[in-house]
């Protein structure tokens, strides 16, 4: 947890529209929400797309409209986000914990950008580079694309993990370049990290 970067919430459904505080001190740029009780997908919300939509962290599949509204239609504030009735969010009598981030200068970015199918600088406002990343596809299938400085993030190939599957990481690829500023999306990067015109969600952190 730091404030302005990152928040962890631990709540209980109660099946009703409702709010649920948080201590993040800046209005979410994106949630995880994950049901401790039982089985259920892994919502996600991104100030990139509507708060009538909803990412899957466990599904490649593009934002979908959600009938019964896992945010409620309701964009977050500094203080609160907003719940709808839907089991996956806000079963009632289940057990959640929900994961917050924001961008905070120097330390993180929660953004987005759009394809060119071509090498791609996304700038972060950082100075030594991304440490992690992660990156979605919204407007169509993609899968959850991480990498971290750990494995590697360098001009030649760079091992990633697909949050979306239990695969193991991909090691012979090059679908990412360091930048002082962020990263870049190499143009030999597939579709879901940089189809010319798509649309894209990332966190980084610095």
């Amino acid at each position: 947890r730091a404030t302005g970067f990152m928040d962890e919430v631990c709540y209980s459904g109660s099946g009703s529209a409702t709010t649920q505080a948080h201590n993040l001190g800046v209005v979410p740029e994106l949630m995880i929400v994950k049901t401790r009780s039982t089985t259920s997908n892994w919502p996600v919300y991104s100030a990139s797309i509507a708060a009538t939509e909803s990412l899957f962290l466990d599904d490649p599949s593009a934002a979908v409209s959600i009938s019964n509204g896992y945010w409620n239609n309701t964009t977050a504030t500094d203080s609160v986000f907003t719940l709808g009735s839907a089991n996956a969010t806000n079963g009632s009598g289940r057990t959640f914990i929900a994961y917050l981030f924001a961008t905070l200068a120097g330390v993180s970015k929660v953004g987005s950008y759009t394809g060119t199918g071509s090498d791609l600088n996304v700038d972060c406002g950082f100075t030594a580079g991304a440490r992690f990343i992660l990156i979605k596809r919204t407007d169509s299938a993609g899968d959850w694309y991480t990498y971290d400085s750990v494995r590697g993030i360098s001009a030649s190939n760079d091992p990633y993990l697909l949050l979306n599957t239990t695969a193991a990481e991909v090691t012979n690829t090059d679908y990412i370049d360091p930048l002082n500023a962020g990263f870049t999306v190499t143009s030999t990067a597939p579709a879901g990290l940089n189809a010319s015109g798509g649309s894209y969600i990332f966190l980084s952190i610095a």
